[in-house]
C-alpha cells in the first residue's frame, strides 16, 4: 500500500490516498476544497484508478470536492448514513459554494471498503457529528480518525451534530485499540495509538473530556 497526503483548504484538512499497488486501485478520504486536480494528477501519475471516495463525517472543510471528484473519476462515494444529508444538502454559510453529492454507499459499523489488500473496517463514532466514523486497517496498521481523534486531541462537539457524551464513548473505544496502529488524522500530524493511549484511558476511566 502507499499513503498519499494533501492537506488543503482554509483550515488545513487532510486529504488522504491509500493506493493498492497490485490492483493500481484507490481510496480516497475526505476530499476537501481543493483537491480535484491534485487528486486526478496524482492518480494519473501513479496509474491508479479512484474506486471509493469516503466522507468521514459531514461537515463542510470535508466535503467540498466530493461532487467534481465523483465526476471526474466515476468512483463510489461512501459515508455512514446519519450524516447523509449534510451531503446531500450542503449548508450555505462556507467560504466557497459547495455542490451536492450524492452518497451511493451507506456506511455502518462494521461496513468494509476493500479493494486488493486494502481492507478498511468502519467504526461509528460520533460526538463531532452524528455519523462520524474511523476506519481500521488492521492489516496496514492504520487508523483514519477524521475529526474525532487528532494528535493531542479530540473533534470539536459544540458544532451542529456535536455530543459531549459521544464523543467520550467513541474516545473510551479508540482507547481498546491494539498497539500498532498509526492514526491518520482530518487535521495535524500523524500521530499513533500508543502515544494518545494515556489520556484516551483516562477519558474512559473519568467519563469525561480532559479540559
Amino acid at each position: 500500500m502507499k499513503v498519499l497526503l494533501l492537506t488543503t483548504g482554509p483550515v488545513a484538512t487532510n486529504v488522504w490516498v491509500l493506493g493498492d499497488i497490485s490492483t493500481r486501485e484507490a481510496i480516497a478520504i475526505d476530499t476537501a476544497t481543493p483537491s480535484v486536480h491534485w487528486l486526478t494528477r496524482q492518480l494519473a501519475d501513479e496509474g491508479w484508478t479512484l474506486r471509493y471516495v469516503v466522507t468521514t463525517h459531514r461537515h463542510w472543510d470535508h466535503i467540498g470536492d466530493n461532487a467534481e471528484v465523483v465526476i471526474a473519476t466515476r468512483a463510489t462515494l461512501a459515508c455512514h448514513r446519519a450524516d447523509r444529508d449534510g451531503l446531500e444538502h450542503p449548508p450555505s454559510d462556507t467560504p466557497f459554494v459547495i455542490p451536492p453529492s450524492v452518497p451511493a454507499l451507506d456506511l455502518a459499523e462494521g461496513s468494509r471498503i476493500r479493494i486488493g489488500e486494502i481492507d478498511l473496517h468502519v467504526i461509528h463514532t460520533p460526538g463531532h457529528t452524528e455519523g462520524s466514523v474511523c476506519l481500521v486497517g488492521a492489516e496496514d496498521r492504520l487508523l483514519i480518525s477524521g475529526d474525532t481523534l487528532f494528535a493531542g486531541g479530540w473533534g470539536r462537539t459544540d458544532l451542529p451534530g456535536g455530543d459531549v457524551e459521544q464523543m467520550v464513548d467513541s474516545l473510551a473505544r479508540l482507547s481498546t485499540l491494539e498497539d500498532g496502529l498509526t492514526v491518520l488524522p482530518g487535521h495535524g500530524p500523524q500521530t499513533t495509538i500508543e502515544r494518545e493511549r494515556p489520556w484516551l484511558e483516562r477519558v474512559a476511566q473519568e467519563r469525561r473530556l480532559p479540559f
